[in-house]
This record gives structure tokens, C-alpha cells and sequence, in this order.
């Protein structure tokens, strides 16, 4: 499996002391009526043999970062290196994509919907050894939990099934990296959480390194190792799920991963918390209690099985709080507002 670029990019040479997979001012700009700047400037580190997240709203850049990995898109400024050489793009291969890297997309555009499942993943490997096909194919069948499938027309199964197929498809031949789009979109969710431990694991037995994308922060906060936050096009946090949970950088990662109520300096001293800079305040941080007198109520209440969501305001400012209750307050009730913890960082765009 090559891990160099020389034999399509001669002029390359390595580059050492760099991440395993090393992202440097890499832009992307979509051209047409007017130009799109998908990628703005980014630069990053991924380690290898972890399984990195990359999360955002939709349009802000994800899928286009995760195609200049894989080079299926070639940047208009800056580079990807994997393991020191330039990661190869269409001008450089007739193939795009690294050779030692394997994609699921986001709408398994690789499966044969109307071939077995046993066909689809056994028709990567090559039939100089019928034996080891047959082996290597039930051992990535069982790995996937889907060997009582293999008899079953892609067509006929379900989202989640069919995204297990295209990752077992993609991890036949052993690539180091695995990269996927939104995997867990069509997984239902009763069974996003086997999946994302069947791939934990791969990872643990294999060294696999796996990138993925996603827009929702919840599905991959438990499974990544890191964290790379984008909005529009920049990246505006990266790091440990749990430091960016606690400590953001950015006031968009506290939304993005808490849903945290976020206010202004003004804002924040009518909740007696003097600060210069803007403040985020996770909902789980928020005590409350009733006080008939207070000019804070209870604006709205919303059911979120094990707990409410209360939705509190006064005429200057509203903010949302998780209250673990089975008889939450009711509707239009004062309330006094104790804050536990808040961040605090610059005003940003």
C-alpha cells in the first residue's frame, strides 16, 4: 500500500516532524455565477489510530475538507500531507482518491443496490487466492455484525445495514484511514450506538485511523478522540471533546456541543456575572427556583424525556435550562435564576 506521493507527484519531497495527517493554509473555492469559498485558510493536525470528528452546520465546509484529504478536490492554495507526503488530487492521478485511504459516502454511491451483500464486499479483493476471499470476506462480514446478511440483496436492507455494508466494502483491503460523510444519517437511532462501537473497536484491533463527518455534535461526542469545529469554512475549534465541551474557544462550539445560552456583557450582569467579554452559560449550569416575586418566569416548558427544558425570561433577556423533574413547575411561574458556572471569551463574529 503506498504511503508516498512520489510516484505521482516526483517533484515531493517528505516532510518530517508533521502529523500523521497535516492540513497547512489549505483553501477551497468553488467557482460559478459567484465564487464560494467552501475552505477558508485552514490549517490542522489529525493523529493517526484515533478516531477524529469533524463537525459544523451544514454549509460549513465539512464534506469539502474531508474531500481535500482524500483528494477527490484539489485546494486552490495551501496542502495535505499524509505521513510527510503530498496527498495526490486529480491533476496527479487518473483515479482520485489516496491509495491508502478508503471513503464511505454519504449515499453509499459504491454499493451495487442489486447484488448481494456477500458480492458487494467480496468483489474488492481479487480472485488470485479463492481461499482468503472467502475467508477475509466472512471475517469482515462478522466484524460488521452483518454475516446473516450476506445472502440479502443490498436493495432490500435498511439505512443502517446498508451503512455497515459500505464500511465493511471499505475495510476489506485494510486502508490505514477511513474517512465517512454524515455515517450515522441513516442509522436509526436504536442502533447509531452499536455502530459507533463496532467502529471503536476496529479501531482498537486495527490502528485504523478514521475521519469523520458530522453536523450533529451528539452522535460523535462519546466516539471521537478529537474534535475539529467548523463554521463557515474556518476552523474555529479543534481539540478533546471533553476540553471543548468545558472550555471552548469559541462561542459557536458552546452552541454546537451544549446548546449554551450565550450573552452579551450587558446581558450577563443582569444575572450578576461581570465580565468584559461575552458569556456562555451551559442550560445544565442553571438552578432553579420558585419565587412568585421574581421577575424572571417561566416562559415555556418542553418535554425532553428524562428532563424539561424550561425556556426563562424577563423582558431583557431569555435564556433555556435543563430541570430533571417529573412535575416541573407550570408555565408562567416566577422563578429566581442561581448561574453554577459560565465561560467567558472575546466577542466574536
Amino acid at each position: 500500500m503506498a504511503t508516498s506521493s512520489c510516484q505521482y507527484i516526483p517533484t515531493d519531497t517528505q516532510k518530517l516532524g508533521v502529523a500523521a495527517i497535516h492540513g497547512e493554509n489549505l483553501t477551497s473555492i468553488f467557482t460559478g455565477k459567484e465564487d464560494v469559498t467552501a475552505v477558508d485558510n485552514v490549517s490542522f493536525d489529525i493523529e493517526e489510530n484515533k478516531i477524529t470528528a469533524i463537525i459544523g452546520e451544514s454549509g460549513s465546509g465539512k464534506s469539502t475538507l474531508l474531500k481535500l484529504i482524500y483528494g477527490l478536490l484539489e485546494p486552490n492554495e495551501g496542502e495535505v500531507r499524509y505521513k510527510g507526503w503530498l496527498v495526490p488530487t486529480r491533476k496527479d492521478k487518473l483515479i482520485p482518491g489516496h491509495d491508502a485511504m478508503k471513503m464511505v459516502s454519504q449515499g453509499f454511491d459504491d454499493l451495487n443496490l442489486y447484488a448481494k451483500v456477500w458480492d458487494n464486499i467480496a468483489s474488492q479483493l481479487p480472485n488470485t487466492n479463492l481461499d482468503y476471499k472467502q475467508s477475509r470476506t466472512a471475517e469482515i462480514l462478522k466484524k460488521l455484525r452483518i454475516d446473516h446478511l450476506a445472502q440479502h440483496r443490498v436493495a432490500d436492507l435498511s439505512g443502517g445495514e446498508r451503512q455497515r455494508v459500505a464500511i465493511a466494502r471499505a475495510l476489506i483491503n485494510d486502508p490505514e484511514v477511513l474517512l465517512m460523510d454524515e455515517p450515522f444519517n441513516q442509522v436509526d437511532a436504536a442502533f447509531r450506538d452499536g455502530l459507533q462501537q463496532d467502529i471503536k473497536q476496529i479501531v482498537m484491533e486495527t490502528g485504523l485511523t478514521v475521519i469523520l463527518v458530522s453536523h450533529d455534535p451528539a452522535e460523535v461526542l462519546a466516539m471521537a478522540d478529537a474534535l475539529i469545529v467548523m463554521r463557515n469554512g474556518k476552523i474555529v475549534d479543534a481539540g478533546n471533546p471533553k476540553d471543548l465541551y468545558f472550555r471552548p474557544k469559541h462561542h459557536y462550539t458552546a452552541i454546537l456541543l451544549a446548546k449554551s445560552n450565550i450573552l452579551s456583557p450587558k446581558q450577563a450582569l443582569i444575572l450578576n456575572i461581570q465580565q468584559e467579554d461575552s458569556v456562555a452559560i451551559h442550560q445544565e449550569w442553571i438552578n432553579v427556583k420558585e419565587n412568585r416575586n421574581s421577575t424572571f418566569k417561566i416562559l415555556d416548558i418542553k418535554f425532553r424525556g428524562f428532563y424539561s427544558e424550561y425556556v426563562l425570561g424577563n423582558k431583557e433577556i431569555s435564556l433555556h435550562a435543563i430541570v430533571k423533574t417529573e412535575t416541573p413547575l407550570p408555565i408562567g411561574t416566577g422563578v429566581d435564576i442561581d448561574i453554577l458556572n459560565f465561560i467567558s471569551f472575546p466577542v466574536q463574529l
